[in-house]
């Protein structure tokens, strides 16, 4: 299957990302994408940058090197409450955010309590998309998660930086099982992500077609695989 939009990126501002905008940008176009999503890290990530970024996206072009743009961020979950890491004012530029669980930013608590901080996190108008929610540091109820997800009209992500045999997440494969079989069963859309930190991975989806293709998973709930859905669900 083509897929023609990666919405999760990560450039050189994000602090352990290698590449620039305009080089990611290129990639996604030399791989023949139609659009692209650079999402820094907000500022509680170790080493991202400051909320000024944010506040200064709407200088950036909507198209380069033939393809679409959009610029959004990937919120970090920075207590059990679900509260997430920017203020009012940066979130007017953006287009859309990604709001994901991290070890560096929040230490995990029990199943309900991770559960309860994605579920509020999700209430946030600018969240589209809940990011890698497969990360065995942080049990959660993936039932009541994609329930949410279904009822917010979010998206759930499957990232294929999950699968790398030398990342950081655990017990991913097992639980995207789990979590695809639920998207199935209360019709879910989700999204692929790449979470590319260099360029040569900007719309690496290789990993996630392997388990895509073992739960035979629906194509017409992956959203990746038309601009126009792409756009639409986002609302960007």
């Amino acid at each position: 299957m083509k897929y023609v939009a990666d919405m999760h990126t990560h450039t050189l501002a994000s602090g352990h990302a290698y590449n620039t905008i305009n080089e990611m940008i290129r990639a996604a176009s030399e791989k023949k994408l139609e659009i692209i999503g650079i999402t820094e890290h907000a500022p509680a990530m170790p080493g991202s940058t400051n909320v000024y970024y944010f506040q200064n996206l709407n200088i950036l072009e909507r198209e380069k090197y033939g393809i679409e743009v959009r610029y959004g961020a990937e919120l970090n979950i920075i207590d059990l409450k679900g509260t997430t890491d920017l203020d009012p004012r940066s979130y007017r530029d953006l287009d859309y955010c990604i709001a994901s669980l991290h070890t560096t930013c929040l230490v995990p608590g029990t199943k309900k309590e991770n559960t309860y901080a994605l579920l509020q996190a999700m209430q946030h108008p600018k969240v589209r998309i809940i990011g890698h929610p497969d990360d065995g540091h942080f049990p959660t109820d993936y039932e009541a998660l994609i329930k949410e997800a279904k009822a917010q009209d979010v998206l759930i992500e499957l990232n294929n930086a999950s699968f790398n045999p030398r990342g950081f997440r655990i017990q991913a494969y097992e639980n995207d099982i789990q979590i695809l079989k639920l998207c199935v069963k209360y019709g879910v859309e989700i999204m692929l992500g790449s979470d590319a930190h260099r360029e040569e991975d900007v719309g690496d989806f290789t990993r996630t077609e392997k388990i895509l293709k073992e739960v035979d998973f629906p194509e017409e709930l992956i959203v990746n695989r038309s601009l126009s859905y792409v756009k639409n669900r986002l609302r960007v």
